[in-house]
């Protein structure tokens, strides 16, 4: 996959070199490439913000230097295997954006080239993504339902979530399998808790059933776990659940932390 950013602020970007994200680049599995925003300014003072029509507080990034940097960027060449006109998908963080998900994550992760626009101040003019949404998949993603100062930390947190789920990353592709919000029957709930050795430490012991060796109780422990948590840090995942994936000992589990579906839910 080839990664390409662009921001006022290239040296956020330095933990790309680090472990994971890191040795993906190194082995060539992730090309990540970042711009200085700047560089496309052609003023004194490389200006790339004004201030917004109709009044307001801060200010605005201006179109004309996004445009010229996200065309170069384009025109600098595409990867090997990019198909369907040899364009990237532009995904631009903000937080009035489309939810950032696990799903997401996955869905992302299978494209071949991803270009990422870092807004600042009061956002990008928004006629950029107008401009190239007629010719770009674009995407304005929040990773959450508050405010950054700029959206190089959001970059940082979804490129993680996405390149850890490239081919080889991983050491065990089966842990992305088990992570909280991964499709099949765990989907909508979050990771309980783990352990490792030793089996006592400051006088808290590891569960028993994890050390029992019998894989089906340890998957159901796991589960159980799994609701647990849900229903106690994430409700509105709990309430999301599909009544008809439930087992009879997960809704005896439910009914003993008194959860309850709404009846609506049930009658599906």
């Amino acid at each position: 996959m080839r990664l390409d950013i662009i921001s006022i602020f290239p040296e956020y970007f330095a933990p790309l070199d680090v472990s994971l994200i890191g040795k993906a680049r190194e082995r060539g599995t992730l090309d990540a490439r970042v711009h200085q925003l700047r560089d496309w300014a052609h003023d004194v003072h490389k200006t790339v913000d004004d201030t917004p029509y109709g009044g307001g507080p801060g200010m605005v990034m201006k179109p004309e230097v996004w445009g010229e940097a996200i065309d170069a960027v384009i025109e600098g060449g595409s990867p090997t295997g990019v198909t369907g006109g040899g364009s990237p998908r532009l995904i631009v963080p903000t937080p009035s954006g489309r939810p950032f998900t696990q799903e997401l994550a996955q869905e992302l992760a299978a494209e071949p080239w991803l270009l990422f626009a870092c807004g600042r101040y009061e956002g990008i003019d928004s006629r950029v993504m107008a401009e190239y949404g007629t010719r770009l998949r674009v995407d304005e993603i929040s990773i959450g339902d508050y405010v950054l100062a700029g959206g190089e930390v959001a970059t940082l947190v979804m490129v993680e979530a996405i390149g850890r789920l490239l081919p080889g990353v991983l050491g065990n592709a089966h842990s992305a399998v088990d992570d909280s919000f991964a499709p099949g029957a765990m989907r909508n709930l979050v990771e309980g808790p783990v352990f490792t050795k030793p089996p006592v430490w400051r006088g808290h012991e590891v569960p028993p059933v994890l050390l029992s060796g019998h894989h089906g109780k340890v998957a159901r422990w796991r589960r159980d776990e799994a609701l647990r948590r849900t229903v106690a840090n994430r409700p509105e995942l709990a309430a999301a659940l599909d009544p008809e994936t439930l087992d009879k000992h997960d809704r005896r589990l439910l009914e003993e932390l008194s959860f309850r579906f709404q009846p609506e839910d049930m009658a599906n």
